[in-house]
């Protein structure tokens, strides 16, 4: 039997290494990381203890094709400290959003997606 201790890492395509950047770092405010000398295009992030690793691959078959903020496609869901801060600062950097802050689950939800479409929630413990 597998004995799983923990998710390490989510794995994300990309095709715009700066323009992906631009947006886990400046605008999502991720802490990129140290990575290995791979013979591809990349990035690697820090997420609380675990990693997010955007990986160049101008080719793939894994990007959705648009940048329709959907929130039943396949997803990485980050928690954030402040859901109102978070919001505005979506809103002042000019990114599109889907706001839930009432839903089903029991935190607010906040969508966006990256420039090549990969879907992004953001959540917080509670709405403030």
């Amino acid at each position: 039997m597998i004995e799983v201790e923990t998710l390490h890492h989510v794995s994300i395509s990309v095709t715009d290494l700066a323009r992906a950047k631009q947006f886990y770092g400046r605008v999502l405010g991720l802490r990129e990381i140290s990575r290995p000398p791979f013979d591809f295009l990349g990035a690697w992030y820090q997420l609380g203890d675990r990693q997010l690793h955007l990986i160049v691959h101008p080719g793939t078959r894994t990007l959705r094709g648009t940048t329709e903020i959907e929130s039943r496609e396949g997803h990485l869901g980050i928690r954030v400290r402040s859901y109102r801060k978070t919001l505005e600062h979506l809103k002042a950097q000019g990114v599109a959003v889907r706001d839930r802050p009432h839903n089903l689950t029991p935190w607010p939800q906040i969508y966006v997606t990256d420039p090549d479409g990969n879907v992004i929630e953001l959540n917080a413990e509670r709405l403030d």
